[in-house]
């Protein structure tokens, strides 16, 4: 289950389970006044766009939409354009396999004492959190209520 502000999206992997999971969220929303609109509502969808991610019965995925623009972004050439990059790859980090790694030298650049220039390891580590996006790893969840 994902919760995010106002919207809550059940996510299981049979039609059994998800009945199951969505008769206990009343339970759960009713002792805090969290109200529900049915008509606001959408139940038994295969998959949906939510939050940059595709949510299926599988697990979380990065969209396709938001991974299509990646392999053409350049280079970063300033600390704005690093932070920006960084920013939108922390948010998927749990789809780039080694992360903290890959990202090392490009938080380096970041820093108040350091010079920025874009060497080799720096240009390298781009390419590979740009190639690590774009072949995310689909995130296995399970609901747990």
């Amino acid at each position: 289950m994902i919760v995010y502000i106002e919207d809550i999206i059940i996510s299981s992997e049979t039609w059994e389970d998800h009945v199951q999971y969505s008769d206990k969220v009343p339970s759960k929303c009713i002792p805090v006044n969290l109200n529900i609109s049915l008509k606001n509502s959408n139940f038994g969808q295969q998959e949906l766009l939510a939050l940059g991610h595709k949510v299926s019965g599988l697990g979380l995925e990065i969209a396709q939409n938001k991974v299509a623009a990646v392999p053409q972004k350049p280079v970063s050439r300033n600390i704005k354009e690093v932070q920006c990059f960084l920013g939108f790859a922390s948010y998927y980090r749990n789809h780039i396999n080694r992360f903290s790694h890959i990202t090392s030298s490009l938080c380096k650049l970041c820093s108040k004492d350091v010079v920025f220039a874009i060497n080799k390891e720096r240009r390298d580590a781009n390419e590979r959190n740009k190639n690590e996006i774009t072949t995310t790893i689909q995130v296995l969840h399970r609901c747990s209520m």
